[in-house]
């Protein structure tokens, strides 16, 4: 996809990320009845960021794959659980991360709502816990390096967007 987030073809995400090729992603975060946020901390194994909290469930639409859709399959996959959705905001960012990948992508941020525990995915999340947005960003400007990347650029450089999305 272009920077208007055109589609324009289909890459691997795993060639994407060793390219730097800018793509479209998404990022999941679900809150329930308390205002209090879904983490998941990233299981070991994983090719990128294993073992840090983050949002939800991140991930790429697949072809023809709306990103409600995506994001609809991905919980599913990684958290075991089904919500309702709403649009939040998209940016886009770009970084390094460990074993030569780039990440490139324009993130679309999607929200959730759901008083259900999940039944996570070994294979993609290791652990899980509701925790309220004010302590969140307590631990989050303390120990930033135990958080993912883009899970500490939505809450921290677009938390204005964040808030107003929730409150729309």
């Amino acid at each position: 996809m272009d920077e208007f987030d055109t589609e324009i073809g289909q890459m691997e995400k795993l060639e994407a990320h060793q390219k730097g090729v800018l793509h479209r992603a998404f990022s999941v975060l679900i809150f329930n009845s308390k205002k209090e946020l879904l983490l998941q901390q990233r299981a070991f194994g994983k090719y990128h960021s294993e073992g840090l909290w983050t949002n939800a469930c991140c991930s790429h639409q697949a072809a023809n794959e709306t990103t409600f859709e995506a994001a609809a399959r991905r919980l599913q996959e990684e958290m075991g659980m089904t919500c309702s959705f709403k649009e939040g905001f998209k940016f886009r960012y770009k970084t390094e991360l460990e074993n030569n990948l780039i990440e490139n992508e324009l993130d679309h941020v999607i929200l959730g709502f759901s008083d259900e525990n999940p039944t996570i995915n070994p294979t993609e999340a290791q652990d899980y816990k509701w925790i309220a947005m004010e302590d969140l960003l307590n631990d989050m400007q303390l120990h930033p390096e135990k958080y993912t990347v883009w899970f500490k650029l939505i809450l921290l450089d677009y938390n204005k967007e964040l808030m107003q999305s929730l409150n729309s």
